[in-house]
Parts: C-alpha cells; sequence; structure tokens
C-alpha cells in the first residue's frame, strides 16, 4: 500500500511522463502487438551475477562462440547514502549502488533484463539503454511503478561502452540521474579489443569509475539537508540542480570512495582497462603519473583508438575506456582534470600499484637539500 506522499510522487511523475515515456508508451503498444515474434530458442542462454562496482562481473574478452541471450536480474533501490562526512543523499540506485553495475556482453548478444520495482520504494522507474535501438532505449517499455517488474530483452547490435539510465519522463528525468540512476554497459566485439594497428589487445583488470554530480541542498546557515525520503527532498533539490552548480562531484558515490583504505590495486606490468561513465555532465579524465596508452574517447570499439592521451574527453551521457599498462609501482590518482572538482568537490580515484621501482623511467637525482642560491 502506497502512502499519501508516495502516491503523489507517482502521481507526479504520470503528469510528467507523457512529454517523453507514456506518449512512447503508447505509440509503441500497438508496434509491439503486432511485431512478429522473434524466435531465439535455438541460441544458448547464460546468466550473469551483477556485481558492485568498481569490479565487474565475469565475462570472457572473446567471444567463445556465436551469439548468446546474456540474462541480467536488475533490483531498483531508494535509499540514503553518505556522500561526505557531512552530507546524505536520499538516492535512487540500479541494484543497489551507485553508478548502477556494469553489465558486458559481445556484439551480437541479446540483453535480457528483469528489471524490478520492489513494492517498498515510492517512485516509478524504467531504463533507456544507449546501447539499444527503439522505444526511447527501452524507457517506453520499462515503465513500472514500486511492486512491478518487467522483462526487456534487445540485440547489442554495435560494440562499446554506453551509457544506461532512469527516464521515467519529464522533470523526473534529470531527478532520477542525479540522483544515482545510471550505470554502464560494454558491448565488446566478438573477437575482443584491438589496437590502433588492428592487432589484438587483452586487459589484466577492469576498473569501473561511475562520476555524479550531487546537487544536495543546504539549510539556511549552510549545512546540508537531510531528508526522511527522496520526496521529501525534491522541490529543495530541484532548486540546487536548475543553478547547474553541484554540491558534490564524485566517484562512485561518495567522496573517498575509491581513496584512502578504499583505493584500487594493479601491479607493475598489467593492463587496466578504465571505462569511466558520466549520465550528466561533461568531464575530463586523468590518470597522475600514467597515461592513455589507448583511448576509446567515445566508448565505441569499432573506432580507432586514440595513442598517449594525457587527459580524454566524457560527454556527458556516455561511457568512455581507456587502457593502461602500468610501469612504476606507487600510488596513482585517477581525477576529473577540473581540478576543483577533483580536489574540492570529490572526483578522485587512487590506485595502489606494487612491483619494483624503474630508475631510468624517473630518478630523484638529488634529495631536497637547503637552498644554496644567492
Amino acid at each position: 500500500m502506497l502512502s499519501r506522499r508516495a502516491a503523489l510522487m507517482v502521481g507526479a511523475g504520470l503528469a510528467a511522463a507523457p512529454m517523453l515515456v507514456r506518449t512512447a508508451q503508447a505509440e509503441t503498444a500497438p508496434m509491439v502487438a503486432d511485431a512478429a515474434p522473434v524466435d531465439l530458442s535455438s541460441l544458448p542462454r547464460i546468466r550473469r551475477e551483477l556485481v558492485a562496482p568498481p569490479f565487474v562481473h565475469e565475462h570472457e574478452q572473446v567471444a567463445p562462440g556465436g551469439p548468446r541471450v546474456v540474462e541480467f536480474t536488475m533490483d531498483i533501490h531508494e535509499k540514503e547514502i553518505q556522500v561526505a562526512d557531512d552530507a546524505w543523499l536520499q538516492a535512487m540506485t540500479f541494484n543497489g549502488s551507485v553508478p548502477g553495475p556494469m553489465m558486458v556482453v559481445h556484439q551480437g548478444d541479446y540483453v535480457e533484463l528483469t528489471l524490478r520495482n520492489p513494492p517498498a520504494n515510492m517512485l516509478q522507474h524504467n531504463i533507456d539503454f544507449h546501447a539499444s535501438t527503439g522505444a526511447l532505449g527501452g524507457g517506453a517499455l520499462t515503465l513500472i511503478n514500486p511492486g512491478e517488474q518487467t522483462v526487456l530483452r534487445f540485440k547489442a547490435t554495435r560494440a562499446g561502452c554506453f551509457t544506461y539510465h532512469c527516464a521515467p519522463g519529464g522533470p523526473m528525468i534529470p531527478w532520477h540521474v542525479t540522483s544515482g540512476m545510471s550505470g554502464t554497459i560494454m558491448v565488446l566485439p566478438r573477437e575482443g579489443l584491438k589496437d590502433q594497428h588492428g592487432q589484438p589487445i587483452a586487459y589484466d583488470r577492469v576498473i569501473y569509475i561511475g562520476e555524479n554530480d550531487f546537487y544536495i541542498p543546504r539549510d539556511e546557515n549552510g549545512a546540508f539537508k537531510r531528508y526522511a525520503d527522496a520526496s521529501e527532498g525534491y522541490e529543495d533539490t530541484v532548486n540546487v540542480m536548475n543553478k547547474l552548480i553541484p554540491s558534490h562531484v564524485v566517484f562512485n558515490g561518495a567522496v573517498g570512495a575509491l581513496t584512502g583504505d578504499n583505493a584500487l590495486t594493479a601491479k607493475v606490468g598489467e593492463r587496466v582497462l578504465f571505462v569511466h561513465n558520466q549520465a550528466n555532465r561533461d568531464t575530463r579524465p586523468h590518470l597522475i603519473g600514467g597515461h592513455g596508452d589507448l583511448v576509446w574517447e567515445a566508448g565505441k570499439f569499432d573506432n580507432v583508438p586514440d595513442v598517449d592521451l594525457e587527459t580524454w574527453f566524457i560527454r556527458g551521457g556516455s561511457s568512455g575506456a581507456a587502457l593502461y599498462k602500468f610501469l612504476q609501482p606507487g600510488l596513482y590518482a585517477y581525477v576529473n582534470h577540473n581540478l576543483i572538482e577533483a580536489v574540492n568537490l570529490g572526483a578522485t580515484a587512487h590506485i595502489k600499484v606494487e612491483g619494483e621501482w624503474n630508475n631510468d623511467l624517473m630518478e630523484q637525482v638529488m634529495a631536497p637539500t637547503p637552498y644554496t642560491g644567492a
């Protein structure tokens, strides 16, 4: 049974939805009903269990055979998360994490997602896959109320890293996205990745970075406000959002989510694929002390990768990928190179790299000593 506030918020979603989702649903319904069914019974099926970022579920880099139907299940959770020591957010999440988990398939596979909106939630939700074709990226076919679930299947026809996000209609769209509802699906070429010369190249691990801009309101004394649920803070949050000045810009849901005790790890000699998603704003990833050996800046693997980039650009509403082979041990900072956002607002991750130091690449010729100049 929905509370009065929850019912009002669902009503607000319904009122907003016709501009984008409800109209598309109405127009799509007869097309779906009249379309000839597709028989995929001959294709093998595989179920993947999603894992929380920055990690990625088990997958093959080279497809082991022909196309498959890859099954995923994702629950939507509305819950409070701590963004910083003094800031909390009534978040909306795919599978309980910000960003939502990464899905990995191969080009030509079918993605079959069971999307569930538990009864305890207050709001309508759906999912828009930038990797898909038709019906607002699936948004017109997946709009569900609390206590409902749906199954969407689409063919992964294009290789690359793509954003997915919630898009329930009208003003609900930016609110849901900036409350945490975005993630990445990676569609690998069937033969795996290739370098700038068209030669096969593999990665040893994936690091999945989801960058979010949050807009947490402050009270009259300048302290961040805290709300009992998402709907209670809606008006205040929209007023902050419309000024386009985020209170926080973070990696993986919180300031420090990937630093300190939460720092990521790697080893000298390992090739690490950094996959970076930003569903709302442009960003400029940079690995301090390293480079982008190969960078698919727009995230699309059929494009020839750029080589040796110092900083790359991820357009808002997209995911990009960069491959780097670590050559030196130490602590690396992976940042949004708008350094105000990196240092002051939280968009920083750390990678601790183990291995032997190579003085040929970098050497401290003289340690700091007293100044001897005039």
